[in-house]
């Protein structure tokens, strides 16, 4: 299993329009095969930041879901309201950081 924490600063007054793009992504993310959970977290004392926690069966399954068309649409509706973005994706034996 590998976990995926990926941290979303957004805009200021953003979190209505980008909570509603994340919903449909997350809803169809959860039916992806090796999907095991995909949660979305808002900070409680920085409300511009948001933070995904993941987990995949395998890393194979993480590159499809990279892959699918409604990333896509997740990360072109999110793009305007996005300042910054990180992405650890955390193995085992190691830590990717993106």
């Amino acid at each position: 299993m590998i976990y995926v924490v990926a941290k979303l600063t957004i805009k200021p007054g953003s979190l209505e329009a980008v909570s509603a793009a994340a919903r449909t992504c997350i809803e169809t993310t959860l039916k992806e095969a090796g999907c095991i959970s995909y949660d979305l977290h808002a900070s409680v004392s920085e409300p511009e930041t948001l933070v995904f926690v993941e987990r995949w069966e395998t890393r194979e399954h993480l590159t499809a879901h990279s892959k699918q068309p409604h990333l896509k649409v997740w990360r072109e509706a999110s793009e305007p309201f996005t300042v910054s973005r990180t992405i650890e994706i955390i193995h085992p034996e190691r830590v990717e950081t993106f």
